[in-house]
């Protein structure tokens, strides 16, 4: 494991910091970007809460509601139908689509410009859920929130990443995470209102996403790209300006922007395409997590049990009612541990709260049990397990995936790491009301099992990267107890010997 220390980018002299504090500047822009999160967390707040409405099952899924009806039925099968979890699955194969061409198109365009395109999907797709008439209409309003998932998932937590000071570099990335609670918890709480509209409170739900998306367009519009994108696509004077303004008018932002434009001309001079460059010698360690961090976080289970604690909660026992306002207190919760982590994060270090977060997410998942007699303790048990989440895995999911990757593999690897995450959330959304039917209870055992599993890669593979800028982060690896002999070289290490 690596200490704490580290070095510059390119440079071999040791730096902790760039200077420059918290500006207005920094904080209006981050929090503008981050507010990317509140659609891809409204659509995971909403989407459950709606297939369990009867209103809306009635309508499009009719064999589904006189199931729910029918009390011979088994409590734990009664929602186990292709088309109806087609509908919330089909959101996840379009955003994994989606943000494999935004790696490239960030490229082309900037990241700015990416998240704007992803706001006006979600918007296009949001009008057009609100006003179906049949099952293709609700596929096609899915499909286009997720392409702008797909965008903005690829490049909002990048570009908090790119435009924060190192030192908070962690507390702002998780903001992104924060948002996505909030949309989530505005959804659940929608949902709940809704539910009392007999035949078209669904409509309702479905259709104010288009609030989220208006936010996020008009907050796209209002911020400028990032250093690091600005001088990828060959603007050096807006990079400049871009930085000054983001870390103060009297930071010294030389240093800063150097190692920037050294980093991206490294980029420049092995370009040999991002995607081949990850499976090229010396980039094996940044295969292996953008591949296992996505894994691990989907196979904890949270995405489905998010998705579909509604009907999680309808199974064990709870009215439709009760129901969605389970769900409202799960996001309560979810939004308390975020705002926490997001005060810890940059202090208690990543790997702790990967660690011990994952331990206890282990706990209550083995104590879960799904008698129907037991539905208040279910739900104590998940919002244990979920404030647990919202500490560790919740925010950072986000922040690690966006920092450890150097600037030549850094678009890429993001899309990669979104979208492995994305198709096994469309993998698991497809199928989990159906394992449900046949593991009953026993599901969360197979979760617990995979929580344990990387709970301990985590421990012995992860560097620890609080407060490392961007551009030295080549250094952790190199002087990481097992990544070094894969990753060290010449020039890394010189920065070695400097920490």
């Amino acid at each position: 494991m690596t200490g704490g220390g580290f070095a510059a980018a390119e440079g071999g002299h040791a730096r902790d910091d760039y200077g420059g504090g918290v500006t207005v500047s920094v904080v209006v822009t981050c929090l503008m970007a981050a507010s990317c999160g509140l659609i891809f967390g409204y659509d995971i707040g909403v989407s459950g809460g709606v297939t369990q409405m009867e209103s809306f099952l009635a309508k499009f899924f009719p064999e589904v509601s006189s199931g729910t009806k029918d009390a011979k039925h088994d409590a734990y099968c009664k929602y186990d139908d292709q088309r109806l979890t087609a509908f919330t699955s089909s959101l996840y194969i379009a955003a994994m689509l989606s943000s494999l061409v935004a790696s490239r198109v960030t490229r082309t365009v900037g990241r700015q410009a990416v998240m704007l395109m992803g706001g006006v999907l979600f918007l296009l797709g949001s009008a057009i859920n609100a006003g179906a008439v049949n099952v293709a209409m609700l596929i096609l309003g899915r499909m286009l929130l997720g392409f702008g998932v797909g965008f903005t998932t690829q490049a909002a937590p990048l570009y908090l990443a790119e435009t924060s000071p190192a030192r908070w570099r962690g507390a702002f990335t998780a903001a992104y995470s924060i948002f996505q609670v909030l949309g989530a918890l505005a959804a659940t709480v929608t949902n709940y209102l809704t539910n009392r509209v007999p035949g078209w409170g669904w409509r309702v739900s479905l259709g104010l996403a288009a609030v989220p998306a208006a936010i996020v367009v008009l907050g796209a519009l209002l911020v400028p790209d990032t250093p690091s994108s600005l001088v990828l696509r060959g603007d050096a004077d807006g990079a400049r300006a871009s930085l000054q303004r983001l870390r103060g008018p009297g930071a010294e932002t030389d240093a800063e922007l150097k190692d920037i434009v050294r980093a991206v001309e490294r980029a420049r001079r092995d370009d040999e395409g991002a995607y081949g460059r990850l499976c090229a010698k010396g980039y094996g360690h940044y295969l292996v997590m953008v591949v296992a961090i996505p894994s691990f976080f989907d196979l904890t289970g949270v995405i489905v049990m998010a998705v579909f604690s509604p009907v999680l909660f309808r199974t064990v026992g709870f009215s439709s009612q009760k129901a969605i306002f389970g769900s409202v207190i799960l996001s309560l919760v979810n939004l308390a541990s975020s705002l926490l982590s997001s005060f810890v994060l940059d202090r208690a270090g990543r790997r702790f709260l990967f660690i011990v977060g994952g331990a206890a997410m282990m706990i209550c998942q083995n104590a879960v049990t799904m008698p129907r007699d037991y539905a208040v303790a279910v739900l104590v048990l998940m919002c244990l397990y979920t404030f647990s989440f919202g500490v560790s895995w919740g925010p950072l999911k986000w922040v690690v995936p966006s920092e450890i990757y150097p600037v030549e593999i850094r678009s890429a690897a993001q899309a990669l790491t979104v979208s492995i995450a994305l198709c096994l959330s469309f993998a698991q959304t497809q199928v989990f009301v159906s394992l449900l039917c046949a593991m009953k209870h026993a599901i969360f055992l197979f979760y617990a099992g995979w929580v344990l599993v990387m709970t301990a890669f985590i421990a012995a593979f992860l560097p620890e990267t609080k407060g490392v800028p961007l551009e030295a982060m080549r250094a952790v690896w190199a002087g990481h107890w097992y990544w070094r002999r894969f990753v060290r070289d010449a020039k890394q290490e010189v920065q070695v010997n400097c920490m």
